[in-house]
């Protein structure tokens, strides 16, 4: 039985949360002790929590060696969700390629390792890290800017990344992109979510601007999202959390831009009020299994 939880959030992150108020009342009114609690913090006793849920931890971009040696010796001690071999897997974006592999429908995207000399789309694109967060170091670029783009991509390549670029999907002007939240395996909710992504700039603060709404998710919306999360259930166990970000092709096919395993915003504001419970329940089941 998980009496004690640590919610796991970065000190710049304190406040921003908007999914931590509901989900840590619904984890309390199940007699679940909830400590609130940076994940540099080097005073947390990790394993006097039965469980550690890592949720918004979203500087781990630019200290990425201190995170996953964090991830390592939490994993030792006491149970992570989502545990540390999911963790590590959805950290790099290059798992797009295996979820391409398997069949499941994504954004085309071509990765440049370091050394490598990037080839752009015709028209607009996008050019981001295969690590990163909130989209930042993430820029879309015109036709015209392929210069500006290569010293993006070089910039990257000097601090050790692969880059991925991707065509800039039209529809996401108008339609925006859909977030599908699944929680211990199940489709939850969606949302409706629209970044600033800026055009040959960068981003600024822990996260892009974004402009949310509540979705009804289509029958065609949840295939698509539920195949990418069946692949991370088959191969690492059934997730807790789990958010698939979805974008209209422009053949109209649904495809998948992201999978988030790590810290993913779960939009529990724009979702049915038991959502939290949902959330609450998927913390607090035995890791790796659907709840009960």
């Amino acid at each position: 039985m998980i009496e004690r939880l640590a919610w796991v959030t970065a000190r710049e992150a304190r406040g921003h949360d908007e999914d931590e108020p509901a989900a840590v009342e619904a984890l309390r009114r199940r007699g679940v002790t909830v400590e609130v609690v940076d994940w540099d913090d080097a005073g947390v006793d990790w394993a006097a929590h039965d469980r550690v849920a890592l949720r918004s931890a979203w500087d781990y971009p630019e200290r990425l060696a201190d995170f996953t040696a964090w991830l390592e010796s939490v994993d030792a001690v006491t149970e992570l969700v989502n545990p540390a071999a999911t963790v590590r897997w959805n950290l790099d974006k290059r798992y797009l390629a295996e979820l391409d592999e398997a069949g499941v429908p994504i954004t085309p995207t071509a990765f440049v390792a370091p050394g490598s000399t990037p080839s752009f789309p015709d028209g607009d694109f996008v050019v981001k890290p295969s690590v990163g967060a909130g989209s930042r170091d993430a820029a879309s670029y015109s036709a015209d800017q392929h210069d500006l783009a290569a010293a993006h991509v070089e910039r990257l390549h000097a601090s050790g990344q692969v880059v991925l670029v991707q065509p800039y999907v039209a529809s996401v002007a108008t339609d925006g992109e859909w977030p599908l939240v699944f929680l211990g395996g199940a489709f939850s909710h969606a949302a409706s979510k629209r970044v600033a992504l800026p055009r040959a700039g960068a981003v600024e603060g822990l996260y892009a601007a974004e402009t949310n709404a509540p979705h009804d998710a289509t029958p065609e919306q949840v295939e698509v999202a539920r195949a990418a999360v069946d692949l991370v259930s088959a191969r690492f166990g059934v997730p807790a959390y789990a958010r698939v970000d979805l974008v209209r092709a422009d053949d109209g096919r649904f495809v998948v831009l992201e999978v988030e395993l790590v810290e993913p915003s779960l939009f529990l504001p724009y979702a049915d009020p038991a959502a939290a419970d949902r959330l609450a329940a998927a913390l607090v089941a035995p890791v790796g299994v659907a709840p009960g």
